[in-house]
């Protein structure tokens, strides 16, 4: 469901690289890679295709990809949360993360 501007949320982009990871036998990824698997796994809306101001080569769903690790000491963060870790130029999945997304199916 998207946010008051129109735009997915973090939240709801943090669930579906969740899936991602999950489906990967490493349980990890580049941000390259979740960002290509996320384009065709959500539905995004116009609002997330507009250019991001602070990062003119990505859009804004794009950047917030990033953000997951970007935002990662606040509250309700996947990586604060345990689902997730920082990884050197993309996240993986933990085993709360994998139980998270077991919970969900």
């Amino acid at each position: 469901m998207p946010d008051a501007h129109g735009r997915t949320t973090e939240f709801e982009i943090s669930e579906v690289v969740l899936d991602i990871l999950n489906n990967i036998p490493t349980g990890r990824a580049t941000f390259r890679a979740l960002i290509r698997g996320l384009n065709s796994r959500l539905p995004l809306t116009l609002a997330d295709q507009v250019i991001s101001e602070t990062r003119p080569t990505e859009r804004l769903w794009e950047q917030r990809v990033r953000n997951i690790s970007s935002h990662r000491k606040a509250e309700g963060n996947f990586i604060s949360e345990g689902y997730l870790i920082k990884i050197n130029g993309g996240l993986q999945i933990t085993e709360s993360g994998k139980r998270r997304v077991t919970r969900r199916n």
